[in-house]
C-alpha cells in the first residue's frame, strides 16, 4: 500500500483503466485511448474548517475529464484532486 496521505480537502485516485478499443480491426495506440473520467479513492485528507470531508477510501466516483494533478510512483499512476473536483459517487 502506498504511503502517501492527501493533506486538507484532497483525495487520491488511481484512475481506471482505459478501455482497449478496436475500430474495424484496428487497434488503437495507449496515446490515442480516452482519458478514464472514473476510479477508486485510495486516500482522504481530514478536510478543512470550510469543506468537511464526504468521500472515503474505497469509494469508486466520477471526475472531470481535466480534473487534477497526475503523479506516477513505483511505475503507476495516480491523480490527486480536491474533493470538490469530484463529480460523483458510484454506488
Amino acid at each position: 500500500m502506498l504511503n502517501i496521505k492527501p493533506l486538507a480537502d484532497r483525495v487520491l485516485i488511481k484512475p481506471a483503466p482505459a478501455e482497449e478499443k478496436t475500430v474495424g480491426g484496428i487497434i488503437i495506440p495507449d496515446n490515442a485511448k480516452e482519458k478514464p473520467l472514473k476510479g477508486e479513492v485510495l486516500a482522504v485528507g481530514h478536510g478543512t474548517k470550510d469543506e468537511e470531508m464526504v468521500l472515503k477510501a474505497g469509494d469508486n466516483v466520477l471526475y472531470g475529464k481535466y480534473s487534477g494533478t497526475e503523479v506516477e510512483l513505483d511505475g503507476e499512476k495516480f491523480l490527486i484532486m480536491r474533493q470538490s473536483d469530484v463529480l460523483a459517487v458510484i454506488a
